[in-house]
């Protein structure tokens, strides 16, 4: 048995375009770049999302050093208000003038504001102990200082003029 002969024709004309077949043609080529299109359109959103999240990632993004000393500066400025806040100047002036009022036997040694409470502690000498109640007395009177009194007194026995050493609170008032 012999196989039936297979003839290959290259030269032979195609058959010509149909209307349907070119309708078909159309509209594949326009299908493809319909297709073309959208993709380009989503690939062109997505790279713009792409930019939003690295952005928001960057502003999100906190370096921890920056914070800290943002806290720090924070920190220092919330106790520099505070000191600012305290009346130093008819505080001094008020202080003054009852040791001025006691002859000047009275000597102030110290004074350390608590600002939290509005409170100041006051540590001074004197010659002896009836001054210092006279002292206590003088800013008693005051219109600054609200509560004075004597917390503490000490008489230096290793010195030859046997001096007081007291301590004292006061809260001061805010006047405008």
């Amino acid at each position: 048995m012999s196989a039936p002969p297979v003839n290959l024709d290259f030269v032979r004309r195609r058959a010509p375009l149909t209307l349907g077949s070119g309708v078909l043609l159309l509209l594949g080529v326009a299908a493809a770049g319909a297709a073309l299109l959208e993709y380009r359109h989503l690939e062109s959103r997505r790279a713009g999302l792409e930019l939003k999240l690295d952005a928001a990632a960057r502003g999100s993004h906190r370096d921890p050093a920056l914070d800290l000393r943002a806290a720090g500066l924070s920190e220092a400025a919330g106790r520099l208000a505070q000191e600012l806040g305290t009346p130093w100047t008819r505080l001094l002036a008020e202080l003054e003038a009852a040791s001025a009022d006691s002859a000047g036997k009275i000597a102030v040694l110290s004074i350390e504001p608590d600002h939290t409470k509005h409170n100041v502690h006051i540590t001074g000498e004197s010659r002896d102990l009836p001054l210092v109640l006279g002292y206590v007395q003088r800013l008693q009177a005051s219109t600054l200082l609200r509560y004075p009194m004597l917390e503490s007194h000490d008489v230096k026995t290793d010195d030859p003029q046997h001096p007081v050493r007291f301590a004292m609170t006061a809260e001061w008032r805010e006047l405008p």
